[in-house]
């Protein structure tokens, strides 16, 4: 097996696939999030408590839809004590007062009885011009308002973005706790804003590499469970797991193809780790890389007919594409910099985000694929693991928050960033969902 990077120079993600060490360190841990980094020219927008529930708590509509907003870094709320009035209908509402106050958009709404238990009418207007954007009322519960409330944000978020929401959406990540030899590794699904955490699998053996199959229903991930690398793939509703892949050495970095029917994983089949795809309902592996160096971190073009992967063949990482063909011959992708690693296609499939090694630091940065122009987006100096939100929008990251795991989400173009990081234990390795079906 050629290793020509010096291990010590190697951030986590690249060497776990060498040592089957897994991660270092989160239970369903409470999760924090802290706004890092703002901008200056967020649009001010007020979103009014909604009628017919109490202020504040974890069902607050208006409240969660404020944060949303906040969170995408390309708006900022009003505080609810600048308010000087609560209108909950449109008909209710002085514009003149919030033109005052220098809000560009205002969001009122109520929830009250419905067909199915509840329902949450809202509406959307231009300050400056008393235009309504936006009404629309939608059925829910009491156990529903969170959901409800996210999807208000995607609509919001869209009609005055024309991007598509994805608050929404989900993350994967694994929580670590406990120091060596006793510690416990945990898969965990919550909302994209962290909340409602629920555990999908549980090792006293390392997890790691969750990978979202492109429907949103299963998640491919590794596990060490019985000392040794195996690739499962498990449906979130049922519960329900197989094991793909426990070939001898190493199984790890699972991928799946557009279409659902594949995976990209990296094998050591023969010794040295290689790019390989798996036919999952055939179970026909074909070698898609055989280089002396070390292949792995696959990724599949957002049209399937091309895997990027992490090569140290070059004698530093960096980032080449191949046809998932076998006996495809490789070309290489990035240039700029000594260490270019992990990479993932943006949504729209025009960029490249990876770890790259910036003045000693391992940072997220993302490429032009057309013009290989690369931009560095977060600032510490042990980030990893990169994945985008389904509208290209933001993307989240590994990092450390005090000597621990933590997670991190930063903009597209750096402007904003936030952190999430849980009381104890440490967080790895997240994956963004896909957009849930309309």
């Amino acid at each position: 097996m050629s290793i020509s990077i010096k291990r010590a120079q190697r951030p986590a993600h690249w060497f776990c696939m060498l040592s089957l060490l897994g991660f270092a360190a989160p239970t369903q841990a409470q999760l924090r999030l802290d706004i890092t980094k703002g901008t200056s020219d967020a649009v001010p927008i007020a979103v009014v408590p909604f009628g017919g529930q109490p202020e504040g708590g974890p069902a607050d509509v208006a409240s969660v839809v404020g944060s949303d907003l906040e969170r995408s870094g390309r708006f900022a709320p009003m505080p609810r004590t600048d308010m000087v009035t609560r209108p909950v209908r449109g008909d209710q509402i002085r514009f003149e007062d919030w033109r005052l106050l220098k809000s560009d958009f205002l969001v009122v709404g109520q929830v009250q009885p419905g067909a199915s238990g509840l329902a949450v009418r809202f509406e959307l207007f231009n300050v400056a011009t008393g235009q309504q954007l936006l009404a629309k009322e939608l059925p829910t519960t009491e156990a529903g308002l969170r959901a409800t409330a996210h999807r208000i944000s995607d609509l919001v978020f869209e009609r005055l973005t024309g991007v598509r929401g994805a608050f929404s959406t989900r993350l994967a990540y694994v929580e670590v706790e406990g120091a060596p030899p006793a510690q416990r590794y945990r898969l965990i699904v919550s909302d994209a804003d962290g909340f409602n955490p629920h555990k999908v699998a549980d090792s006293p053996e390392p997890l790691m590499s969750p990978s979202w199959s492109p429907d949103g229903q299963r998640l491919a991930y590794v596990s060490f469970e019985g000392k040794a690398s195996a690739i499962y793939v498990q449906d979130l509703a049922s519960g329900k797991r197989s094991r793909v892949s426990a070939r001898a050495g190493i199984n790890g970095a699972p991928a799946w193809s557009p279409d659902g029917r594949t995976l990209a994983l990296t094998l050591s089949r023969g010794g040295n780790l290689d790019v390989y795809t798996l036919a999952l309902a055939s179970q026909t592996l074909t070698r898609v890389t055989s280089d002396d160096a070390i292949d792995t971190e696959p990724e599949w073009s957002r049209d399937g007919g091309s895997i990027y992967f992490t090569s140290d063949r070059a004698g530093s990482a960096q980032i080449y594409r191949v046809s998932p063909d076998e006996g495809a011959r490789a070309e290489r992708v990035t240039f700029t910099g000594s260490y270019n690693a992990r990479p993932r296609v943006s949504p729209d499939g025009e960029e490249l985000a990876m770890v790259t090694l910036d003045r000693g630091n391992y940072r997220i940065a993302v490429m032009n694929l057309k013009t290989r122009a690369l931009r560095v987006l977060s600032s510490s100096n042990q980030d990893e693991s990169p994945s985008y939100a389904p509208n290209g929008v933001t993307l989240i990251y590994g990092t450390q928050d005090g000597g621990r795991g933590a997670l991190a989400t930063v903009s597209s173009d750096g402007r904003s960033q936030q952190r999430l990081s849980a009381d104890r234990g440490e967080l790895r390795e997240p994956a963004w969902s896909p957009f849930p079906a309309r």
